[in-house]
Parts: structure tokens; sequence; C-alpha cells
């Protein structure tokens, strides 16, 4: 569930950007259709469309990470080497599977450990302790679904990760809107509810049944148990990034996604449910 289940507050500094009506909302429905659009282009026809935007977003959202940690924390996250290791990740998974994405973290971390080595001493544990958390957060679960991807059926299973999350942000959203009251966590997101879990978890419920049955061939009962993890796991994604905006004091981590803000603030929650799924489908051989 994203914050966008939370019933709109535009006084709430750490909450997740939602399209705004006027140049906003054109301007968000245009990235956001070009992005499904690559995505299903990627999925179905040119697989390495699919690597390139892993890629790309592990790239672009280490740096959001990084450089607001740096700005605000004074961390001196390495980002030269953080980006370009993070960004080699999903190429890793892709065409060597999970050992090479395994040596692949442990090549990126070695990188940072001697790039940060050779720099300033004051604080060189908080740096690379920063950097590592960055890379497993953002790089690698995204490569977790290039190796979903790499797996029968695997761009079906992709493509219902990513409906479902769909599902769980408009349902959340309308949910939220309409009965919130009761606040999930309101020291880290005050207008988070319950209520918008509980559409969140209808909604992907839906969209899960469906997709197993209809897109998967898979038992009803695989789209529920989809459903109850990928929700979990997307409401914790959401709630971390909200510790890390409130605890950094930023409404957005970047504003290069217009009228979405930074891309971190579209896979906060996605990347998470990527985990979740990967290890459901793996569990169900």
């Amino acid at each position: 569930m994203t914050e966008s289940s939370e019933r709109p507050a535009p006084s709430e500094g750490s909450r997740k950007r939602t399209p705004r009506a006027g140049r906003d909302l054109p301007a968000a429905i245009g990235v956001g259709a070009v992005l499904v659009g690559l995505l299903v282009v990627g999925l179905f026809f040119v697989p390495l469309v699919v690597v390139a935007l892993a890629a790309v977003a592990a790239g672009v959202g280490t740096w959001e990470i990084g450089q607001s940690l740096n700005k605000k924390r004074k961390m001196r996250v390495p980002l030269i080497p953080a980006v370009a290791t993070g960004a080699m990740f999903p190429f890793a998974a892709f065409y060597g599977g999970s050992e090479s994405l395994v040596y692949a973290v442990l090549g990126s971390i070695i990188v940072v450990i001697l790039w940060r080595a050779l720099g300033r001493r004051d604080g060189m544990l908080l740096s690379i302790m920063g950097s590592i958390f960055t890379m497993l957060w953002v790089p690698f679960m995204l490569a977790l679904a290039v190796l979903l991807f790499r797996q029968d059926d695997g761009a079906a299973r992709v493509f219902t990760i990513v409906l479902m999350a769909i599902g769980n942000d408009t349902w959340g959203y309308i949910a939220g809107v309409l009965w919130g009251k009761h606040p999930m966590a309101p020291r880290i997101s005050p207008k988070k509810t319950w209520e918008g879990m509980a559409g969140s978890l209808i909604g992907s419920i839906v969209v899960g049944v469906l997709c197993a049955v209809l897109l998967l061939g898979e038992a009803w009962w695989v789209g529920v148990v989809l459903a109850v993890l990928l929700v979990i796991a997307s409401t914790a994604g959401d709630l971390s990034e909200s510790m890390i905006k409130r605890e950094i004091g930023i409404k957005d981590m970047s504003n290069i996604l217009p009228g979405h803000g930074g891309v971190m603030d579209r896979l906060d929650s996605i990347v998470f449910a990527i985990a979740a799924g990967y290890v459901v489908f793996v569990a169900l051989g």
C-alpha cells in the first residue's frame, strides 16, 4: 500500500506525491503510460527492454537515496561506485542467474569499501553501511524481478505482480479517502489508515485471483496467498521510505518523473512486492 491510500493532507510534508489537478495530472498519466508500455514491450516482446528498465531504475533509485542521505545527514555515500555497480545487478541476473547476482552484490560491496577507504577517514562506517543498505534495497530487489522474469512463465508472473501493485494502490487510495479513520503508524505516516490497507488487500485479492486463474493457470488460492503477502510487503516498503523521508525531512526523493516525484516515490512498495512475489513463486516451484 502506498501513501496514496491515505486521506489527502496537503500539509503532510512526508506524504508521497499524488498527481495534482492541472499540469501534474497529464504529466503523471503520460509518464505512467510510457513506463507501462515499455514494461509490456519488454515482458512479452523484447526482453532486454525489461533488463534496461530495471537497470535504469536501479541506478536512479540508488542515486536518489544516496544523494538524499548525503545532503541531509552527511553520510557521504559514494554515489559513483554505488550507482555504477548497482545498475549492473539486473544484467548479472539476466545473463548469469542467481549465482551471478550474488557475485555482483559481493563485488559491489568490495568496490564501495575500497573506494571509501581511499577517501576521507571520517564517517567511513556510516558511508559503507549506507551504501550497502541502498544497494540491497533498490538494485538487488529489482534484480529479483529479472530472476523471476527468467523463469517459466516469468513474463506473466512479473506482469501479475505489477497489476496487483496497481490494484493495491488504487483500492487502497479509494478506501483511505472514503473510510480512512484509524491511523496505522501515526508517528511515521499519520495519514495512512487501516481502512486503506483493507482496501488494498481486497483489491489485490481480486486482481490476484483473476491473474492466477486466467493468466498463470494456477489455482485461485495462489492469488489469495500472493495478495496477502504482497500487501504486507508493499506496506512495509512504503513505511520504510516514509521513515527515511521523515528522518531526512523531505517530501519526494527527487523530481525526475513529472507528476510523480522520484523513481523511489513510485517503487518504494513495488520493490518489496517483487521480493515477496519472487519468494512465493520459487516456493510454488
